[in-house]
């Protein structure tokens, strides 16, 4: 009788860069000073790693990069045995001249927030100096963690949903019902064109809906709403995301980037936020010289945060380009407060 194979347990493995500039600053740093990657989340648990570039090794003068791994995430009590982690760090060449350098390994056993895995020097400072590694001052740390997890046992038995029980098709009825408009209760006017919708879709998905059908505005009792200052195209990519949850526009080669623009304006003006959140990522991916200026109006107009620091990081890396732009006009034209963000930005850089 043949035997069968049962895998108990598999490796969740993950590697990241990180780059520090200013190596020849980091002398004036104590030995508990570090830089730190951030949050890291590997195997279900959240990680931090924290790099010394000041550490003493030993004897005089003998002063070393070394890295720490952290544990940010509470271990379940279930798990007694704790998080088993092989953590591991390597010297990168950015040129690719020279083989990644390996500095120390080490498996831990991490068993609650806080605990601490410490590898020592990847490479004394001194070393590092004089090695291919060290490039403008700054070098490169590859660091890999590798995580222990135990495999859930199958059961032996399968319930009917799994095989029976099809993806959802919601999203495409209710596109169906958006295309074919049947039980529609309301019509939008925009610039000539009309979009039949349902009062209580609209509502469910935005709370400027709920105010002009469900309150005490006049759109209550109309069953035709005339739509302003917005596009066909735009209101149509609108309303189809708010029935699918999807915005296929956004994915065209030749107008992508200008509808996510549209949208953008759309979602913030009908609190559509996760629409705005994809538009905004949408817009943060193609930023560059001749965008940053322009897309820098529409983030500081419409309270996009994150899209707004990405136009500042490239105007100020690249000012001089930017500033022989139309964008730009444009941006001192009717964004004038944004000039002490990017002052703010300029002097910080220099520093």
């Amino acid at each position: 009788m043949a035997s069968t194979l049962e895998t108990l347990t598999e490796v969740v493995h993950s590697s990241k860069q990180i780059k520090i500039r200013g190596f020849s600053v980091t002398s004036a740093m104590t030995e508990d000073d570090f830089f730190t990657s951030g949050r890291w989340k590997v195997g279900g648990y959240d990680w931090e790693v924290r790099v010394l570039p000041n550490k003493p090794i030993g004897g005089h003068n003998r002063n070393g990069v070394a890295v720490k791994l952290y544990c940010l995430s509470e271990v379940p009590t279930a798990k007694a045995s704790g998080v088993k982690v092989n953590f591991s760090c390597l010297l990168i060449d950015p040129t690719g001249k020279l083989k990644p350098f390996e500095g120390d390994s080490s498996t831990y056993n991490f068993k609650r927030s806080g605990d601490c895995s410490y590898l020592h020097a990847l490479m004394k400072r001194n070393d590092l100096q004089t090695s291919g590694y060290l490039k403008d001052d700054a070098f490169t740390v590859e660091y890999t963690l590798k995580l222990l997890r135990e495999v859930p046992i199958k059961a032996t038995t399968h319930r009917p949903a799994d095989y029976l029980l099809p993806s959802s098709a919601l999203p495409h009825h209710l596109g169906d019902l958006l295309q074919k408009g049947t039980g529609a209760d309301v019509t939008f006017v925009v610039s000539g064109e009309s979009f039949r919708a349902h009062k209580a879709i609209l509502a469910s998905r935005s709370l400027v809906f709920t105010a002009e059908f469900f309150g005490y505005m006049k759109e209550k009792r109309s069953p035709v709403v005339e739509v302003k200052d917005m596009r066909p195209a735009v209101f149509g990519a609108m309303l189809h995301f708010i029935y699918t949850d999807s915005a296929p526009e956004l994915h065209r080669a030749d107008d992508g980037t200008a509808m996510a623009q549209h949208l953008l304006v759309a979602a913030d003006r009908y609190g559509i936020d996760r629409l705005k959140l994809i538009c905004e990522d949408k817009l943060y991916d193609g930023v560059c010289v001749d965008t940053a200026a322009m897309t820098l109006v529409l983030a500081e107009q419409h309270g996009c945060s994150h899209l707004k620091t990405r136009c500042v990081e490239v105007i100020v890396a690249n000012l001089e380009a930017v500033m022989t732009t139309e964008g730009y006009k444009h941006l001192m034209a009717t964004c004038p407060s944004v000039m002490n963000d990017l002052l703010k930005a300029v002097h910080g850089r220099k520093n």
